[in-house]
């Protein structure tokens, strides 16, 4: 007999994914759900309108003669068709495949083929480009929906098209779909980002997510009158599961508009409560709020007292005249302009898919915005262990979920056992029995937990470096450590089996041009600068003071051009593939091992 948690009262009470749509309409009705941006104006649908657009999407599928399992793919950026599209694919008992808009034509071919899709939904032109030209090795994809179809679209239909023809088809079709989805169904499959090599395609069941709705509903840490801003790619396991939550319990969710430059601008108009993000955005608002300041010691001293003014409210300490009109003095002059970079109604910020040190969330809690970093992967249905307001430690990832259990194996990696682990990877045994062992999921991450069941992670098993003296070192530490200057964007710190550590640096192309400016250096010679260099190596000499000799990166070298998604180095997550990196850069890691 399956155990369940009973939802909160808030939500839906959903039994599985599938009739989560049906169910948001039916008990949120004209509350707005979903908000994007259509000609410089926000539009809001109310999910009543959200319920009828996934249940004529959802019957054109029927229509399209797509059955009970089949697969169904959806390659585009975060925008409301997406949601549309998942959701209807789950209503009519497909299972849905999530590919980043960011894939080239091979990795789509991948997806596509190893999962076996019969459709796919593509956002645009250039999306059906790649699907085009890789069709024709694609026996089983029969069917091609575009959101925004370019003027040759060839056999493709667009959403439009789709809705019309669900539309002819009765309710009652798809209700009869839907209900016959159980919780062991599968339910969303899931590439892995492919850092350590071939992405694996993990297999969340209806269950699985209805479970860890229900655990991530429980922390409270997202709340049914949120309005949430989402840039994150609803490819990804956290943006997914967030729009999960939030559905459930009647939230509104506000779409980016795909465009980076946009997300500060957006965040002011939108004014959110609440923020997933990824911990490279809140390293680019500190990047700035330290750029921008005229005295860092003043800084550093306003965030200690805010601190301290925060902890002595949680513990209801008393706060005296003196301490309070300090405070308030900092108020004014740093702590309410970065709430305002957030649109200065942020209740808190959820982050993970990385490490974020501690220095930046000390920043962000000392100015009012707290910053909740929690741990996951796409194996536990993205999240394992969350910190709250009322249980915060900086530095961990906080504690498991209700029903989440955890412990550290000799080897010092995480082992995690809970109704929200995977049902296994698709097609692939092997994987799957390496994964999963006696009922427990072997993360790979290494780490511990503390007497007071807070988890800190440390790094990936397979991350580790050996030197050629034997030590062991985990690289994450350092590497946030040197991406802390201002002009550095990403670190990779090299030495497996070599006599010391060295380290492949990327300059911040939004920072850099005020060295260059200042220096007066051409922005395109400046990782190959004297001054530059000096700069770099003045920050990476303060890193090194604070660790021991063997944990010491002795040489770098500045690489000419930024890591990104689009050359493969970066995962949509903006995760460094440390493996093709170190592949693509094989010559300058030789040159720094050269003396």
């Amino acid at each position: 007999m399956e155990v369940t948690t009973a939802p909160p009262d808030s939500s839906t009470a959903s039994n599985t994914m599938a009739d989560l749509a049906s169910k948001a309409a039916a008990k949120h009705g004209e509350r707005k759900a979903l908000k994007h941006k259509v000609g410089g104006e926000w539009r809001d649908i109310s999910y009543r309108q959200l319920g009828e657009t996934v249940s004529e999407v959802a019957r054109g599928l029927i229509d399209l003669g797509l059955e009970h399992g089949d697969r169904v793919a959806i390659l585009s950026g975060t925008r409301p068709e997406w949601t549309y599209a998942n959701l209807a694919i789950l209503a009519s008992g497909a299972v849905s495949v999530s590919i980043y808009q960011t894939n080239s034509v091979e990795e789509c071919h991948y997806v596509l083929e190893h999962s076996e899709c019969r459709a796919v939904f593509v956002e645009n032109g250039e999306q059906l480009a790649k699907v085009r030209e890789v069709e024709s090795d694609l026996p089983v994809l029969e069917h091609v929906i575009v959101f925004d179809p370019p003027a040759e679209a060839g056999d493709a239909i667009s959403l439009g098209t789709l809705r019309e023809r669900g539309a002819a088809h009765e309710q009652s079709e798809l209700d009869a779909r839907t209900a016959a989805v159980s919780r062991k169904d599968h339910c969303i499959t899931i590439y892995t980002s492919g850092t350590t090599g071939p992405p694996k395609g993990c297999v969340v069941t209806h269950g699985n997510y209805r479970d860890v709705t229900t655990m991530i509903e429980q922390t409270g840490v997202i709340h049914g009158d949120d309005q949430t801003y989402l840039f994150l790619p609803l490819a990804h396991s956290f943006a997914k599961l967030v729009q999960f939550v939030l559905l459930d319990l009647g939230g509104s969710i506000a779409y980016w508009q795909g465009d980076v430059q946009k997300i500060v601008p957006d965040l002011i108009e939108v004014q959110p409560t609440s923020f997933p993000s990824v911990p490279r955005m809140f390293e680019k608002i500190y990047t700035l709020a330290r750029a921008g300041a005229e005295d860092i010691e003043a800084m550093d001293e306003a965030i200690e007292l805010g601190l301290t003014v925060r902890r002595m409210r949680t513990t209801g300490e008393q706060i005296s005249p003196e301490l309070q009109a300090r405070f308030e003095a900092a108020d004014d002059s740093l702590y309410s302009n970065v709430r305002g970079l957030l649109g200065g109604n942020i209740r808190e910020c959820v982050t993970g898919g990385a490490p974020i040190s501690e220095e930046i969330l000390a920043f962000f809690y000392a100015c009012g915005v707290p910053v909740m970093e929690a741990y996951g992967m796409t194996e536990t249905s993205t999240a394992a262990t969350i910190n709250t307001t009322e249980a915060l430690r900086f530095g961990s990832v906080g504690k498991p979920l209700p029903r989440m259990e955890m412990r550290v194996a000799d080897d010092g990696e995480l082992l995690l056992r809970g109704p929200n682990i995977f049902g296994g990877y698709y097609r692939d045994v092997k994987a799957t029995r390496e994964a999963l062992i006696d009922g427990w999921l072997h993360s790979g991450d290494l780490g511990h937990i503390d007497e007071d069941g807070f988890v800190f992670v440390s790094g990936r098993k397979k991350d580790i470096i050996i030197t050629a003296g034997g030590k062991n070192i985990t690289p994450s530490n350092l590497e946030n450590a040197i991406k802390r200057s201002r002009w550095v964007s990403q670190a990779v710190v090299i030495g497996d089996r070599r006599p010391y550590l060295s380290a492949l640096i990327t300059l911040d192309p939004e920072q850099t041009p005020a060295f260059a400016e200042q220096h007066r250096i051409a922005v395109d010679d400046l990782s190959g600068s004297e001054q530059m260099r000096a700069e770099i190596q003045t920050h990476v000499d303060t890193v090194n003071a604070s660790v021991g000799r063997v944990e010491q990166v002795k040489r770098f070298t500045i690489l000419p051009a930024d890591l990104t998604q689009g050359t493969g180095e970066l995962t949509p997550t903006l995760k460094v593939k440390r493996h093709v990196v170190e592949k693509r850069f094989a010559a300058e890691i030789e040159a720094l091992y050269a003396a």
